[in-house]
């Protein structure tokens, strides 16, 4: 609840609104629409305040910083899912006997340049 999460980081309440009004925190509601602050909010909350208090950022900043993690993430587990996939890929290949590399790419040489006399007309 509010008043806890407030007392727990030493912070008004307000300022807990003025995070939710902001967008850079949003917590659950209960049926009576009580704000309910689950383990990820607190921890969203602790970046926040460690950025406000120790590095004095504003709240643009904040938002701008909290936008830029959250894309990282995303892109962390894109690209784990890939690794994932080639991984499974990879040990199914080679559980039915086929080597891994049957279908690599294999590298081409550019092609050459091949010079005519008296050049081309423009």
């Amino acid at each position: 609840m509010i008043s806890a999460v407030a007392e727990m980081y030493t912070i008004h309440p307000q300022t807990l609104r003025l995070y939710e009004r902001e967008g850079l925190l949003i917590p659950s509601r209960s049926n009576g629409n009580t704000r309910l602050y689950a383990p990820d909010d607190l921890e969203r909350l602790e970046t926040i305040l460690n950025l406000t208090r120790d590095m004095g950022v504003n709240l643009a900043g904040i938002e701008i910083i909290l936008n830029m993690r959250d894309r990282m993430r995303r892109m962390q587990d894109e690209m784990q899912a890939f690794v994932d996939f080639v991984q499974q890929d990879l040990l199914e290949r080679s559980e039915k006997g086929r080597p891994g590399t049957q279908n690599a790419l294999v590298r081409v040489p550019p092609p050459q340049i091949v010079r005519t006399r008296g050049g081309a007309s423009r």
